[in-house]
């Protein structure tokens, strides 16, 4: 059975009750519309100034209800082979007790099983398929019924997030400003909804965070940067924060693309591929790797939000960005959940082990 809400929290609870030594238990400052507080468990015997972090989100998108349990498997996994100096064994993909003292003693994971609470205990309990979070819908639109309530988290962020200004008309950017769009309403304003705003509390508050994973369903396929345009290395004044582009940026086939220097770009595609070959280990499943603008062009979105912050603000500390789509389904019968909760344990591990 999926964890519901405060099964999460008390999941997050019993580990840092278990591993005191390992871990710590982060409260962001923001409440969600319907009160609810969702916390962090940062994994790692080391204070978080000394070593470099990895964000990684899970329930950002309410219906997707494998990333969370995933999250907290992964911790669990992770400290009980840490505390019996064990390995961990996902499929064929093998990790050893030194790979696991190595991640809890030289880094400091970040994570954030369940960003969306107020969505996922709607989306468990009165609509399976909602997707938003829940505030309340404005004033003017109630006629319009329930999908007038909620704003699409990973639209929100702010990157490039007044799609109607920054985007050329016929970009097809997957977004809306439509407080009624069933989907993908980008909010009010940028970093308008709490759930946002606790995960740029996260990154404002502890710059040893050098990587974002923002873990998804159901695709599947490993994301990196950018989401915007496509990837260009060779003109850096091709970029999100150039005015000139707002009238053709998005488009497909023509010669603009959002710049990232190559030595990023070959970074982001390395780490992304070591991911991809530990989920192939588990049982044979190719997720495939791809710059997240070969899904669909999108704005707001958390993992090129994290990596814009360091172009923007130069003392931000540089953070990679991706997105883990797990799985085929958004709610697949528990023993097929099982599969793919090892599938991203396993990613997530390979990305630790290959940073540096």
């Amino acid at each position: 059975m999926y964890l519901n809400v405060a099964e999460i929290e008390s999941a997050i609870s019993n580990l840092h009750a278990v591993y005191p030594g390992a871990t710590e238990v982060l409260t962001p400052p923001h409440t969600t519309h319907e009160g609810r507080t969702a916390r962090l468990l940062r994994i790692g015997s080391r204070s978080a100034h000394d070593v470099d972090g990895i964000l990684i989100l899970g329930g950002v998108h309410a219906r997707e209800w494998v990333p969370p349990d995933a999250l907290v498997s992964l911790g669990a996994d992770l400290l009980e082979a840490h505390s019996l100096g064990t390995g961990l064994g996902y499929g064929s993909t093998s990790y050893t007790a030194a790979q696991v003292t190595h991640v809890i003693d030289g880094l400091a994971l970040f994570l954030y099983p369940c960003v969306n609470p107020d969505g996922r205990a709607y989306s468990q309990t009165a609509d399976a398929m909602w997707r938003k979070n829940r505030r309340p819908a404005p004033a003017g639109h109630g006629h319009g019924g329930p999908s007038c309530a909620g704003v699409d988290l990973n639209r929100n962020f702010a990157f490039l997030w007044d799609h109607t200004a920054k985007f050329a008309p016929d970009a097809d950017v997957h977004t809306s400003d439509n407080p009624c769009d069933p989907q993908m309403y980008r909010g009010p304003s940028a970093a308008s909804e709490p759930e946002t705003r606790n995960i740029v509390w996260a990154l404002d508050t502890h710059p040893c965070i050098r990587w974002l994973v923002d873990v998804h369903s159901a695709v599947p396929v490993i994301l990196h940067n950018w989401g915007s345009d496509r990837n260009q290395t060779t003109s850096p004044s091709d970029n999100f924060r150039n005015p000139a582009l707002d009238a053709v940026r998005g488009r497909k086939d023509d010669d603009i693309g959002e710049f990232i220097p190559y030595q990023d770009l070959n970074t982001a595609v390395e780490l992304a591929g070591h991911m991809n070959d530990a989920v192939r280990g588990v049982r044979g499943v190719d997720y495939g790797v791809e710059a997240a603008y070969g899904l669909y062009p999108t704005s707001g979105t958390s993992d090129d939000y994290a990596y814009s912050r360091h172009f923007t603000t130069p003392t931000a500390t540089k953070t990679l960005g991706y997105t883990i789509e797990c799985g085929t389904s958004f709610q697949p019968p528990y023993r097929e959940a099982e599969h793919i909760i090892r599938e991203v344990s396993a990613a997530l591990l390979a990305l630790a082990l290959n940073v540096h």
